[in-house]
């Protein structure tokens, strides 16, 4: 490796470190505006109702011809209302769960993807990665913890966004063979935008405080600005090297939670949690070892 490439993989990493700590803004800003009395669907709206202005000023039919010629248009369809499901399930469990307790049960996404990659994509998976995701999974139940205390209904909600996402990841996968990924961008939010807008009579409550009406800007930004982040990342620095920062999102959420809500996250989130991101590690170092296989 050139001293340019280690550069870039630098810069990439650093890319990827700000995309994560928009993420845990976003999902911040989305808590702190549950507790202002916003309702969390009116807070979906607002995500992708900002997002879709945003790309539309950079990626449109103008800037870019033929940007909403798609080869699967029902797949396109499908990954916008996954990526919607996720939001507006992740916003409402985020009214009653902590920061860290959403995001290291979100974590079990790429287990599941792992898990569902043999019959959705044709990838299967050998019997000492079904063994990681086992154990990953039981990090979600030390967290959950069902049958010890009642399980709190939003953990349910979490537990619907790490699927939707999970589905999400799964479908952008596919569509990365079929489309570009400006038209990928394009579709993103048009599905949540679509499914919200007519629901706004009903949802709309007028922010009493500036302080709502910036972080209900704010959630729509601080997720583009994180997706933007995240292409740039990808482009200086190989998915497998990008990867393991993904979890420095846990330790933005724990910093938040703490500074913003007061939230400690107690021993069973942090035990769970430190399960689920080591079947996840581990997973990264068999797809790098599997990736130099066949190179050597």
């Amino acid at each position: 490796m050139t001293d340019q490439e280690a550069a870039r993989r630098r810069v990439g990493i650093a890319l990827m470190c700000g995309t994560l700590a928009f993420f845990a803004c976003l999902d911040a800003s989305a808590k702190s505006l549950a507790r202002l009395g916003v309702d969390p669907l009116l807070t979906t709206f607002m995500r992708y109702a900002v997002s879709v202005v945003a790309i539309s000023l950079v990626i449109n039919p103008v800037t870019s011809p033929g940007v909403m010629r798609t080869n699967r248009l029902w797949l396109q369809i499908l990954r916008s209302l996954l990526l919607f499901g996720s939001t507006a399930l992740n916003f409402l469990a985020l009214r009653h769960l902590q920061l860290a307790e959403t995001l290291s049960i979100q974590f079990a996404a790429p287990l599941a993807v792992a898990l569902l990659a043999g019959p959705v994509l044709g990838e299967w998976t050998s019997p000492r990665r079904l063994v990681a995701i086992g154990i990953g999974f039981l990090g979600v139940l030390v967290i959950v913890r069902p049958g010890v205390g009642p399980v709190q209904p939003a953990v349910l909600l979490s537990l619907g966004n790490m699927l939707c996402y999970a589905l999400y990841i799964l479908t952008t996968r596919k569509l990365a063979a079929l489309d570009s990924t400006a038209t990928t961008m394009v579709y993103s939010g048009l599905a949540g935008l679509a499914l919200m807008t007519p629901l706004l009579p009903w949802i709309w409550t007028t922010p009493a405080t500036w302080l709502a009406w910036a972080l209900l800007v704010g959630v729509g930004l601080f997720g583009t600005l994180g997706h933007w982040l995240l292409v740039l990342a990808h482009a200086r620095a190989p998915a497998n090297v990008l990867a393991p920062f993904i979890y420095t999102q846990l330790l933005w959420s724990v910093i938040l939670g703490y500074g913003v809500f007061g939230d400690v996250p107690n021993r069973w989130t942090l035990l769970g949690a430190s399960i689920v991101v080591g079947s996840g590690l581990y997973l990264l170092t068999q797809d790098r070892r599997g990736r130099r296989a066949p190179q050597r």
